[in-house]
């Protein structure tokens, strides 16, 4: 009788008496196959590290303070005092040392000589454009989108006018933070330096903005 009541329970409830096999391993994650990389354009031709720039230079430039504005506007007054000799200053040492950037300048592009570039009409008055940009910064460090108004108005002439690779604006905010450390050491400490070059970073990153509303595509060449 306990035989068929047991039989019977087998027939009719199997998992009753049916051993619960192991349970599956957990899913094993996907392994996602290596994408091949193409070689990027930019370190073709020497430029990887302005690409890898390029990609956060989007990230909002880190704002001056309150004091930090006053110390630019302080020292750039200075500065401002000889714009014509300074401004002259930066652009021969810009054209020297980033030769192909004279590209752009049918005026004085076949000049080798500094002493000939500081003798050049055009480029002094070039020099003074370029100083007379930077004092509308300054002068209105108050007013963000007075700035940006600036700035934009700068970045688009430069990309839909004259076609100049935005790579150059960053190197001669380089060489600017050079010549005034330079030839103000005395107003140009640590401090001020560091203002200097958060401005700098601001003057790219509305800059860079204008070219993108465009939609600057161009690659960027050695400026070597």
């Amino acid at each position: 009788m306990h035989a068929l009541c047991s039989l019977a329970l087998r027939i009719c409830c199997p998992f009753l008496f049916h051993r619960r096999s192991a349970p599956p391993p957990p899913p094993q994650s996907a392994v996602i196959p290596s994408r091949s990389v193409p070689v990027s354009p930019w370190r073709a031709c020497g430029m990887e590290k302005e690409r890898e720039d390029s990609d956060t230079e989007r990230e909002r430039a880190e704002p001056l303070s309150d004091t930090e504005r006053a110390i630019v506007q302080d020292t750039w007054a200075r500065v401002y005092e000889s714009c014509e000799d300074v401004g002259v200053a930066i652009l021969v040492r810009f054209f020297v040392n980033f030769p192909s950037a004279k590209q752009y300048f049918s005026q004085f592009q076949h000049m080798d000589d500094p002493e000939e570039m500081e003798r050049s009409t055009q480029l002094r008055k070039h020099a003074r454009r370029v100083m007379n940009a930077i004092n509308s910064v300054v002068e209105n460090l108050h007013d963000p989108d007075k700035v940006s108004s600036v700035l934009g108005i700068v970045g688009k002439a430069h990309a839909l006018k004259y076609k100049v690779e935005p790579m150059y604006f960053k190197i001669i905010s380089g060489v600017i933070l050079e010549v005034l450390g330079e030839d103000f050491p005395d107003y140009f400490t640590p401090e001020v330096t560091t203002a200097w070059t958060k401005l700098m970073g601001a003057l790219y990153w509305h800059i860079t903005g204008a070219y993108a509303e465009v939609g600057w595509v161009k690659l960027s060449s050695s400026a070597v």
